[in-house]
């Protein structure tokens, strides 16, 4: 299994489901005041974003992964 990857696509349904949230909450918004569920609801996976990003980010700093990139080239 390869983590990495794994770690992407997570990141990439997250991104779907964050946005999916948030066009419900500003359509709600739109006939009255949401309820306090929908409100919150983009909260969870902006937080699983924040993390699997940063992940993503430092990964090529941890695996020594930028020193061989920028020896090929």
């Amino acid at each position: 299994m390869n983590w990495n990857k794994s770690i992407r696509q997570l990141h990439r349904w997250l991104s779907i489901i964050f946005t999916l949230t948030v066009i419900a909450n500003f359509g709600t918004m739109a006939f009255g005041t949401p309820p306090a569920w929908l409100v919150y609801s983009p909260l969870p996976p902006l937080f699983l974003l924040l993390f699997s990003g940063l992940y993503m980010f430092a990964l090529p700093y941890f695996t020594g992964r930028s020193e061989r990139v920028s020896d090929a080239g």
